[in-house]
């Protein structure tokens, strides 16, 4: 049977998942509705022969687990889905394969997977403009691709370890200056609450996942990461992140 509708659900606190989310989205024929799960609410309806597309970025070379905590509120009863991850152009290590794992452990059978580059939420100048028009070509073809495949496409393999690269907390997180004005913008769009309301220049170290939201968002450019964090990042995405990499897709 014919798929009658896509969910994509993605997870993109500073833009570029949702832009690779939106690419595949244009290459479908039929309805799609998207299930935005940096919002705890967020919620869609999924059908018995709907299929699934997890559209999730890559932090430290794993997905952010609060967002595969969110996705896994759908259900599948053997639909189609689709495992696809986001990077900053250095490496997508055990990502895919941890996506690709929490569809499968949550019912569904995963037909395909991709790995696409977006422009780097801490270093911007790393993989800048990405997604591009070629990025974007490509994401169209994939769904095309997918739509593509029969029922009874045999589950999909992808490149990974388990166990998976080991999650390590981050000493280093988002703060804000002297000119924060306290507007709560950062509050209101932080997808794990590690910025309170009340005092949003202040940040919860044991909630933030550095997503880089905050930073992205702040209208008076207020909240960056300390200065000597920083310098490291910069020198070592400089070292492994640099040139063109291309999307992969498994199919």
């Amino acid at each position: 049977m014919n798929t009658p509708k896509w969910i994509i659900a993605h997870f993109s606190p500073t833009g570029g998942t949702k832009r690779v989310a939106d690419a595949i989205a244009a290459g479908f024929s039929v309805p799609v509705a998207q299930m935005d799960l940096t919002k705890a609410d967020s919620a869609v309806s999924l059908g018995e022969h709907d299929g699934l597309m997890a559209v999730l970025p890559v932090f430290a070379g794993r997905v952010p687990q609060i967002a595969l905590e969110r996705l896994s509120a759908l259900k599948g009863s053997g639909q189609k889905a689709v495992a696809v991850v986001v990077y900053g152009n250095r490496e997508f290590d055990d990502a895919l394969l941890e996506t690709r794992d929490a569809l499968e452990g949550s019912g569904f059978r995963v037909i395909a997977a991709a790995a696409f580059i977006a422009e780097h939420s801490m270093y911007r100048s790393i993989a800048a403009g990405r997604p591009d028009a070629q990025d974007e070509a490509l994401c169209r073809r994939f769904a095309a691709d997918v739509m593509a495949k029969a029922d009874d496409a045999a589950p999909i393999q992808v490149p990974g370890n388990t166990p998976y690269k080991e999650l390590k907390p981050s000493a280093f997180h988002p703060s804000a200056n002297e000119t924060c004005t306290k507007c709560g913008t950062c509050a209101k769009g932080c997808p794990t609450g590690a910025i309170p309301l009340d005092d949003p220049s202040h940040t919860d170290n044991e909630r933030c996942i550095n997503c880089m939201r905050c930073v992205a968002s702040c209208p008076m450019n207020s909240r960056a990461l300390p200065e000597m964090f920083r310098a490291i990042i910069t020198k070592m995405l400089n070292e492994n992140a640099a040139g063109y990499k291309k999307p992969v897709v498994f199919l």
